[in-house]
């Protein structure tokens, strides 16, 4: 608490840079720093990550900050709240209460008029039958069936107006909750701010601006790229867009926009690795940050425990003496014997507490003796007397085993242990080892952690059509991405374009076909990164001559790789493939089987251009020396770590250029020679 008022700035959200999952966004505010040096920045999202918060001031204008923690502050809401979606799903609910309501009392009137019908008038035994009416059977009948016609056309219409006003509030629902949640949902605005403490003021009025730095979760990104293309160019305009959607709570409006691969949850600490040495001398070990409780720590409570218990001890026991008294004298029965209270579950070690054998992470009993401590210690809990009315507690564990041998020292504790900014005192009603001792609080936001969790549903989002997520993509390395221009991606959880920039890439067409598989030529693009940064996999809309084509999905390509992206059949070149296969057998015996094969290609190009044409043919990889493979072709070999595709053993290519109208014959083929002790008897020798 502040003993005077505090200085409010307003800040603005000035960038943002969204990972793999969650965001880190920068706010800048400027104001006049009072001489005590104590500034409240308001602006921040209720989903922020409290411990991420990290502060400074920009200048040299000798101010740093020596202090920076979170707040949160309730007011009422102000005239802009509710929502005015939600005051839209309001009334449309009382309208579709009333419609309803309509079409109940409309269908209990249809009720009442069927129920209509002629009763006899009872008779006595002795009374002969009476003649009824037919004019009157048929007057009711008439009635009834005009009264029905009526309601039920009213009732048509009720439920047409029901019908309508519940497709209105279908429709407002799905509204409201895709909409910002940059507005308070609830009836108390509660709002973070971030309180400051300024030094280097010199005691006067000092004008300085201060950016915040905190993280979010609850924003997801993926690629998506724009290909311009022109025929017979040799370079494109690829344009680099990404899917954003984000529900952090605070819509980002007017903001630099950073894409990023990383993980924030990923640890970025470096492990220690301790040298083992050999033999007597031994390094001291590091200190463990564990103290032993103080001696005189029971003694700290004694005038407490002396003055009695307090007014809500001696009212609960008084209570529970007026309970457990005989009310014999009101006339009840004597009450039975009182269960005891069940016993309660230890406590959690404290940082300094009692010695108990609890596992630590290094293996050593947590909370175990340390060396040099008498073995009958167990801790000042054990000497604590029982406050007055109460019961004695439990008798405290016996004395704990010391560390092992061969692992001396103190025990280590974990790293809640050593959050001195996070350990909280327990006070004097604490009863047994947690009284007087510092444990690891544990504060819990319920407002805040139903805020994280709306905006962490943002990352089971359904991804658009062939786009990957960014850490599947990118692989064991991390890329950033800066967007040329300032943005706006609204809090609402749903996909948003952000136009990243331009990236410039080689560009060629070429043409591919695989006559054996498949008798159809396959159009492609083979594009080139010849920058520093990797293009992530993910959808790419392929623009040729200023006309849409397809979209496609792009491969990640490293700085400086080579990928083929496929454009669909090129109806405009006909290929057709032959083959002939004769067996005959050679050597002096006739030990030897020749396996021949022919292949035979033609290609046609009907295309008003010229185009290249890659046709790719496999020969058989045999492993056994004996076996001879003798190719009679101008085919050749791909090489292994160049071009845009990973080739199968045995794959062989012919590249042409084939002019427009024009056709082209490949001819090619190869011989099997087969020994007759390797042949396979009754097997198929042709495949």
């Amino acid at each position: 608490m502040t003993a005077g008022p505090v200085q409010r700035w307003a800040s603005t959200l000035d960038s943002v840079v969204v990972y793999a999952q969650g965001a880190v966004c920068r706010r800048l505010a400027r104001g006049s720093v009072s001489p005590d040096g104590r500034v409240r920045v308001t602006g921040l999202p209720r989903s922020l990550d409290p411990g991420s918060l990290r502060a400074g001031v920009l200048g040299a204008s000798g101010v740093r900050v020596t202090e920076a923690r979170v707040e949160v502050e309730a007011a009422p809401p102000g005239t802009g709240t509710p929502a005015a979606s939600r005051r839209e799903v309001e009334r449309l609910s009382d309208e579709y209460a009333a419609a309803q309501g309509r079409v109940d009392r409309q269908l209990s009137l249809i009720e009442e008029v069927r129920a209509l019908r002629p009763i006899a008038p009872s008779r006595k035994r002795e009374d002969p039958h009476r003649r009824t009416p037919v004019d009157a059977w048929l007057e009711l009948a008439g009635f009834v069936d005009e009264r029905l016609t009526g309601l039920h056309d009213r009732l048509a219409a009720l439920e047409e107006a029901l019908r309508n006003a519940e497709h209105e509030l279908t429709v407002a629902t799905d509204r409201h909750a895709r909409a910002t949640t940059d507005a308070p949902s609830a009836h108390v605005e509660t709002s973070v701010c971030a309180v400051l403490t300024l030094d280097g003021t010199g005691g006067a009025a000092v004008e300085v601006e201060v950016e915040l730095e905190y993280g979010v979760p609850g924003a997801v990104w993926v690629p998506a790229y724009r290909l311009t293309h022109r025929q017979g160019d040799g370079s494109g305009r690829l344009v680099l867009r990404a899917s954003v959607a984000q529900r952090t709570g605070e819509d980002w409006r007017g903001v630099h926009i950073a894409l990023a691969t990383a993980d924030l949850r990923r640890r970025t600490d470096l492990p220690g690795l301790r040298s083992i040495r050999i033999g007597r001398s031994q390094p001291a070990p590091a200190p463990s940050g564990w103290r032993e409780p103080p001696a005189g720590l029971v003694d700290l409570f004694a005038g407490y425990d002396a003055a009695g218990p307090g007014p809500a001890t001696a009212a609960a026991s008084a209570a529970v003496a007026a309970g457990s008294a005989s009310p014999g004298a009101a006339g009840g029965s004597a009450p039975g014997p009182v269960t005891p209270p069940p016993p309660q579950p230890p406590p959690p070690l404290a940082y300094g507490g009692p010695q108990a054998a609890v596992p630590a992470p290094g293996g050593m009993p947590f909370g175990g003796a340390p060396a040099g401590m008498p073995p009958a210690f167990t801790g000042p809990a054990a000497m604590a007397p029982a406050a007055p009315g109460q019961a004695a507690p439990p008798p405290p564990p016996g004395p704990a085993a010391g560390p092992p041998s061969g692992a001396p020292g103190p025990p280590q504790p974990s790293g809640a242990e050593l959050d001195y900014a996070a350990l909280v005192l327990c006070g004097p009603d604490e009863r047994g080892r947690r009284r007087g001792r510092l444990f690891p609080g544990s504060p819990f936001d319920p407002v805040a952690a139903e805020y994280r969790r709306r905006a962490e549903a943002v990352a089971a989002l359904p991804l658009p059509g062939q786009a990957v997520r960014p850490r599947e993509s990118a692989g064991s390395f991390d890329h950033r991405f800066d967007a040329a221009a300032r943005a706006d991606v609204p809090s609402d959880g749903t996909w948003h374009t952000v136009t990243v920039g331009e990236i410039p890439v080689g560009l060629r067409t070429e043409y591919l076909c695989i006559p054996s598989v498949e008798q159809t030529v396959y159009a492609t693009l083979v594009l080139s990164n010849a920058t520093d940064q990797a293009l992530l996999a993910g959808p790419v809309e392929i623009v040729v001559d200023d006309d849409f084509l397809l979209t496609a999905a792009l491969p990640t390509l490293a700085p400086g790789g080579v990928r083929r992206v496929g454009l669909g059949p090129a109806e405009g070149i006909r290929v057709t493939r032959r083959t002939n296969q004769r067996e005959s057998t050679s050597g002096l015996r006739g030990n030897t089987t020749v396996l021949d094969h022919r292949v035979h290609v033609e290609l046609a190009n009907r295309l008003a251009g010229p185009v290249i044409v890659e046709v790719r043919e496999r020969v058989p990889v045999t492993s056994e020396p004996d076996v001879r493979i003798e190719e009679r072709a101008d085919w050749t070999a791909p090489d292994a770590g160049a071009g845009p595709d990973r080739h199968a053993p045995g794959t062989r290519v012919w590249r042409l250029d084939l002019a427009a109208g024009a056709t082209a014959a490949l001819d090619g083929g190869y011989e099997i020679r087969i020994p007759t002790g390797k042949a396979l008897v009754g097997g198929n020798r042709r495949s």
